[in-house]
């Protein structure tokens, strides 16, 4: 009797041994009473595993009939507790109808030994101390993770409409009493304040912009020194580049204005996104649709030709589900004005006159010559001995007293801001040569003597015409002396014949 309850004491504790060794492999390097934060929104995984350095025998003896069940103890032990999850030995898996079908074991081969516990999303009321119990053979381990969940919350919800107020709001289940949060952007404090930290621990932004999307954590401090944080990535809906741009083109080229969101359409879970761009122009509303794909978030407006009469602003207004957001582009145009209108004969003074519409007051005028080929890897500068000085190159007006063969070619007009080029426009010079502008005075005394000549050769044909009429009229005299006389007095025969003298002479 003595030596079997001997042989009972020493297999009990030869089980409570083994059973103590593999209970040492859990979670190495850990505390079997974890704490974990998660913010609410994102993915939380309870570790529980058997540690593979120290029992790495046991991990390949372990068999394949295990079961696993995970329990919720709310914020305390004591507390009544709720079943999460439950893997019984045959592999029938159960869930609790509140957490279905947001958590999941983080190996489903739980013969490896890792039996964490997966919740996506993770929810404010997912709060509390959960237990994970592990039965194989005869072996019963355990696993304690403390969850908390950090709630941030923004109103209006995601995504932020651009220059529409935002207030963001910071609290956790930690129990004990907050002493003040402080906020950062992008590892940096809040742009509201330098020291952005208050006891509310509310972020307001009147007017949020698109450097106020990103990253931003809100760090928690309590009354035991117990410092916990969490990282909210806001998204606001608005365009990328400045808030109000100028696109600058030259009269007669092709303009594409920009439309771009900052974010793409799909990452706002929208099915539907429409794009809508008009021109106000003296009252006339001129309109574009376009229809873009969830895809891509850019939708310009390219225009094959543009003049002074397309310059102004452009309104650009897409929807994306029920929120509609518009900004508003200006087209600047570049054009040149000749003072001299067509050909341009050498030797005549010139200018060029560079304006621009819509212009914001801050813009530079330069010219250059870029020659007969208008390449623009072989800009010339204009040289100084055709310009009136060297601020003649720097302005709106090019002024050029005395247009040479030089002159000829592609001039550009170039429009500079603050942020470097900004556009320009190119005018071709034409010269007219020197023996069509300007004649010498040997062509025009030649030119006299032709007219001269001419007239002389002209009344010389007549003279000779009007005398050979006379010739081929001085048969008919001849005919006349050849004829009869007829007697009668001598004195009428003379006076007649004198008549008919008088007559043919007439």
């Amino acid at each position: 009797m003595r030596l079997m309850s001997l042989v009972l004491f020493l297999t009990f504790v030869l089980l409570a041994f083994s059973a103590g060794h593999i209970l040492a492999g859990l979670a190495e390097g850990e505390s079997r009473d974890q704490k974990m934060w998660v913010r609410e929104g994102s993915s939380a995984v309870l570790p529980c595993h058997l540690s593979p350095r120290k029992t790495r025998k046991s991990l390949k003896q372990l068999p394949d009939k295990i079961s696993v069940q995970w329990k919720r103890h709310g914020g305390s032990v004591h507390q009544e507790s709720h079943g999460v999850l439950e893997v019984g030995y045959s592999g029938l898996q159960k869930t609790a109808l509140l957490m279905k079908p947001r958590v999941s074991l983080q190996d489903s081969a739980l013969h490896n030994g890792n039996f964490s516990l997966r919740i996506d999303p993770v929810r404010s009321e997912d709060a509390g101390l959960y237990e994970a119990r592990v039965e194989y053979n005869s072996e019963v381990h355990s696993c304690h993770v403390e969850l908390g969940v950090i709630t941030v919350t923004l109103s209006p919800p995601n995504p932020v409409e651009e220059n529409e107020p935002l207030l963001m709001s910071c609290n956790s289940s930690y129990q004990a009493s907050l002493v003040e949060i402080c906020w950062f952007h992008n590892g940096h404090l809040g742009p509201t304040s330098r020291t952005f930290c208050s006891l509310s621990g509310a972020l307001s932004i009147l007017r949020p912009a698109m450097s106020d999307a990103g990253s931003w954590r809100c760090q928690l401090r309590y009354s035991d020194n117990e410092i916990i944080s969490a990282t909210y990535n806001l998204q606001i809906l608005g365009f990328d580049g400045p808030t109000n741009p100028v696109v600058y083109a030259a009269a007669g080229s092709a303009a594409h204005l920009p439309c771009s969101l900052s974010y793409l359409p799909s990452s706002f879970q929208m099915n539907m996104v429409t794009a809508h761009w008009s021109h106000l122009a003296g009252g006339h509303l001129q309109d574009w649709d376009i229809f873009p794909n969830l895809s891509n978030r850019s939708f310009p407006l390219h225009l094959p030709v543009v003049g002074p009469r397309d310059a102004g602003q452009y309104r650009c207004a897409v929807s994306v589900g029920h929120k509609t957001i518009s900004r508003e582009v200006t087209l600047a145009v570049v054009t040149v004005t000749p003072s001299i209108q067509g050909p341009v004969s050498e030797g005549s003074r010139l200018l060029l006159i560079c304006s621009l519409t819509h212009s914001r007051g801050h813009e530079r005028f330069q010219w250059k010559h870029l020659g007969s080929v208008p390449t623009k890897s072989k800009l010339a500068v204009a040289t100084l001995q055709n310009l009136e000085g060297s601020s003649a190159q720097m302005g709106p007006i090019l002024k050029i007293p005395k247009v040479s063969q030089k002159d000829t070619g592609t001039w550009e007009c170039s429009v500079y801001g603050p942020e470097g080029q900004l556009g320009g426009v190119e005018y071709k010079l034409q010269i007219t040569s020197a023996q069509v502008s300007s004649p010498p005075a040997m062509f025009s005394g030649q030119v006299t003597f032709g007219l001269t000549l001419t007239l002389f050769l002209l009344l010389a044909v007549c003279v000779v015409a009007l005398a050979l009429q006379k010739r081929a009229q001085t048969p008919a005299f001849s005919a006349l002396e050849g004829m009869i006389g007829v007697p009668g007095p001598r004195k009428s025969m003379k006076e007649n014949q004198k008549g008919k003298i008088q007559q043919t002479e007439c």
